[in-house]
């Protein structure tokens, strides 16, 4: 018998955090699904960008709610709006940025595990809004590279321009 339970969250509701400049609220974590899955809805403004990266252990969904992103993986760029979907493969480099003034998007890891990088790594959310740019919030990007190593994935470069 599973220990997975059934839940139900309001659009307000979710395990919210702070990350590097995002707002991250998680539908589901991987605790609640038996490590099935993890789904977050964040929210970043222009020019918010992953650095290129890899997953060894999970493939990632990208669903556009509202704003435009450009997501690039193994070098095809896709550029999704509202109501766009992008598929990004666990083990081809990607990378993703937004290009509108601000953008909303769910991104889902499967199976799970991955967010507790974003735990690890975020801060609790005071607000559900997007934080302000304060680059004493960053941690040491050499200790954020080591720490994705730890689930599985690998920093290949910076973010695309």
């Amino acid at each position: 018998m599973s220990d997975v339970k059934p839940f139900c969250l309001a659009p307000e509701q979710g395990r919210a955090v702070w990350h590097m400049g995002a707002l991250m609220v998680f539908k589901a974590t991987s605790a609640d699904t038996g490590n099935q899955y993890w789904l977050a809805e964040q929210t970043s403004r222009q020019g918010y960008a992953s650095p290129v990266h890899v997953h060894t252990r999970e493939d990632e969904t990208f669903h556009v709610l509202e704003g435009e992103l450009s997501i690039e993986i193994d070098g095809v760029m896709h550029r999704p709006g509202p109501g766009g979907t992008v598929f990004s493969p666990r083990g081809l480099a990607h990378s993703y940025k937004v290009e509108s003034a601000e953008a909303r998007w769910l991104v889902l890891g499967t199976p799970g595990g991955f967010d507790g990088w974003f735990f690890d790594t975020g801060k609790p959310a005071e607000t559900l809004e997007i934080p302000e740019f304060n680059p004493a919030d960053f941690p040491d990007f050499g200790a954020v590279i080591a720490s994705v190593e730890q689930y599985g994935g690998k920093v290949l470069g910076p973010p695309r321009a």
